[in-house]
């Protein structure tokens, strides 16, 4: 599937091809932090089905307990997170769901840390519901 991406402020722009059957959400305690949300969300495209057509994301290079190292990707200007991925030679970007101009055709099919997982973030079913905040 062909998606188009941009940040916040449209600093950056990219494309790429994607399978959406490979979208999930990462509850990890970093995900979580570095999302500012209860988890995040992404699809991962391949290194040459991604092109950044406008802008250079800022990259942080954050290094797992394991030692992994993994780059992750924003705009230095409105801080909206685009991708992650290995920190030397990438072969796949890991692309941000909120980015995506097709998020909605692309539901999360998996989840992982989910020992991590706040437990009210996993059912929001019943929250009252408002089109505005």
């Amino acid at each position: 599937m062909k998606v188009e991406g941009r940040c916040h402020c449209g600093a950056i722009a990219y494309e790429a091809i994607v399978d959406p059957q490979k979208a999930g959400i990462c509850h990890c305690t970093d995900c979580q932090t570095l999302s500012g949300a209860p988890f995040r969300a992404s699809v991962p495209a391949m290194a040459g089905d991604f092109r950044i057509l406008r802008g250079q994301p800022k990259i942080y290079i954050k290094t797992a307990d394991s030692g992994t190292r993994r780059a992750q990707a924003f705009c230095a200007d409105c801080g909206t997170p685009i991708y992650a991925s290995a920190a030397d030679n990438p072969t796949q970007f890991n692309l941000r769901l909120g980015a995506i101009a097709q998020r909605a055709q692309i539901p999360a099919l998996k989840q992982g840390w989910c020992s991590s997982a706040l437990a009210w973030a996993k059912d929001i079913e019943d929250l009252p519901e408002s089109s505005q905040r």
